[in-house]
């Protein structure tokens, strides 16, 4: 099924020296940005990280320090990259919690105001784990009938999940779906918006999860002894708590978030943290 897009979407995929967010590195990327009129766009990119690539993470992607070594740093194509994402929804398998919160590190890094703000984000995992409870290389062979192969790399990953996203709209239409709360989806609604909602996990308000909307659409934490506090009020009460935050390894964009709700706070209630 062809996607019904009203602006661009790109769909991408990291390969990376780890899974922490806060302390890995890309080490590469591919996007393919998929136009309203159905063009697409394929870009990829081998990154130096920095640091070293672990032994045992290049036998799952097959790429080595020695691969990267004359590529450029994250920081030098930040800039080009942030421009062909620009005003694009985006997606991927997994994008959620891992490439999308690590992409937004990087960013960061580099000096690059990187947003999701007014993006759809769709997750192809998500939609996946809800109806089948799968892998991808499952999803390729069970939505797309075909192999996956060169799996674990970024290019042929990206590709793939361009591809199980489209079988899988042809699979679920008019197929309705009733999460645990009793929401009811139409999973295969062909619009960006609709498939967000339904590959969200939860109401994040950063990418790494740690700060999610409760239902009266507050920015509250998820994690530690304030799991559960509305943010703004444990500021007011606790200011240093803020502090710690942003003097911690926390990720970036999640110490960018509680810093926006910080001013954004102090300047419309007229208090002042100390």
């Amino acid at each position: 099924m062809k996607l019904n897009l009203k602006r661009p979407i790109v769909f991408f995929d990291l390969e990376t020296t780890g899974l922490n967010i806060v302390n890995d590195r890309i080490v590469e990327i591919a996007m393919l940005k998929i136009t309203p009129d159905g063009e697409e766009i394929l870009k990829t990119h081998l990154i130096n990280p920095g640091i070293p690539i672990p032994p045992f993470v290049t036998n799952i992607h097959g790429i080595s320090d020695d691969d990267v070594k004359n590529k450029p740093l994250f920081k030098q194509i930040a800039g080009s990259m942030n421009d062909f994402l620009k005003n694009c929804d985006l997606a991927g398998f997994n994008a959620l919690r891992f490439d999308i919160p690590l992409l937004a590190e990087e960013f960061l890094r580099a000096g690059v105001d990187f947003t999701i703000k007014d993006r759809n984000i769709v997750d192809v995992q998500n939609i996946f784990h809800k109806m089948e409870q799968r892998t991808l290389e499952a999803a390729y062979r069970f939505y797309c009938n075909k192999i996956l192969e060169g799996a674990h790399s970024a290019e042929a990953d990206t590709k793939a999940t361009y591809e199980v996203l489209k079988a899988q709209l042809d699979r679920y239409e008019n197929i309705s779906y009733t999460d645990r709360n009793g929401k009811n989806y139409l999973p295969v609604i062909n619009d960006m918006s609709a498939l967000s909602d339904f590959s969200a996990q939860n109401k994040n308000a950063d990418l790494a999860g740690m700060l999610i909307y409760d239902e009266r659409n507050d920015v509250v934490f998820n994690f530690g002894k304030y799991k559960g506090k509305s943010v703004i009020e444990q500021f007011k009460t606790e200011p240093q708590y803020y502090d710690w935050i942003m003097k911690s390894n926390f990720p970036l964009y999640t110490k960018k978030v509680l810093q926006e709700l910080y001013f954004k706070t102090r300047s419309s209630q007229g208090f002042l943290f100390t």
